[in-house]
């Protein structure tokens, strides 16, 4: 705000410079008066004092012929000088998701931004077989045990996106990143369909079938962590997602109908394989 008035006291002074120099000098005089009355009071108080006021409502009404006859002017540079800021105030947002407050992206997402242009990043070496195979999962997330996890099968855009999220995830947050699905056939996608394991997208209607979608999780202790009530899991989850939508991917954690959290996808390049595929499909 100081800024703003320190602005437009500038605008006046080069717009109309002879006021200000009428009100200098009569400052000027005002002052010189004031130093040479010590020994003075009464009568000459009193006349300095019209003689004052005389000056202002001087100056005063030249001011206000200047405003009359340049408020056009004065109104453009205000609208230049206030709306801006306001606007900027106005339309400023702190989005913080939810159990995920405290954490500054700034720096995630200028890292995302610089790996995305460096060097090509290449998979990291997968966890051990059993990781997938436990008796937890077994009971819990049976499709997973045979999930195909090759990186190969992913589209080369998505697995650089995706890449780049596990390093930031791993060298600023400390959470080690594991491919748990990439492709799946539309084989597979219709048997977890009719199972009503995991998803509701029939055949060559899920991202995955087009290499355009991978379910990722945090792993800890050797473990894959799904518990949404563990708070460390939870912000994994919510971190990734941040972090998916800054590298311009959709985050299955924002779906309405169904929570996805281990799930992002290139949704646009998605949409125009279905539809393809759709048509394709209506020729044969």
């Amino acid at each position: 705000m100081l800024l703003v008035l320190v602005m437009a006291a500038v605008g006046w002074v080069l717009m109309f410079p002879e006021s200000f120099e009428r009100i200098q000098a009569a400052l000027g005089r005002v002052f010189g008066r004031m130093g040479n009355a010590a020994g003075r009071a009464g009568r000459r108080v009193s006349q300095r004092t019209d003689r004052l006021q005389g000056g202002v409502r001087e100056e005063l009404g030249a001011a206000q012929g200047a405003l009359r006859r340049h408020w056009m002017v004065l109104a453009a540079a205000g609208f230049l000088l206030l709306v801006p800021p306001a606007v900027i105030l106005l339309t400023r947002q702190n989005v913080v998701l939810d159990e995920f407050r405290g954490d500054d992206l700034s720096e995630s997402g200028s890292m995302v931004a610089q790996l995305l242009r460096g060097e090509r990043l290449t998979p990291p070496a997968p966890p051990p077989p059993e990781v997938f195979t436990t008796e937890e999962i077994r009971k819990t997330r049976p499709e997973i045990v045979t999930a195909d996890r090759k990186w190969g099968q992913i589209d080369p855009d998505l697995q650089q996106r995706v890449l780049a999220i596990y390093e930031v995830m791993r060298r600023q947050y400390g959470y080690e990143m594991v491919l748990v699905e990439g492709y799946r056939s539309p084989e597979r996608q219709a048997e977890l369909m009719s199972g009503g394991k995991a998803t509701r997208a029939g055949a060559w209607q899920s991202c995955h079938q087009y290499g355009l979608g991978v379910d990722s999780a945090p792993i800890r202790d050797g473990k894959l962590q799904w518990d949404m009530g563990d708070p460390w899991t939870r912000r994994g989850y919510f971190l990734y997602g941040e972090l998916a939508e800054q590298a311009g991917l959709e985050w299955g954690g924002n779906w309405r109908s169904i929570k996805d959290y281990v799930h992002v996808e290139m949704s646009q390049q998605c949409r125009a394989a279905r539809a393809a595929k759709k048509a394709e499909l209506a020729k044969g």
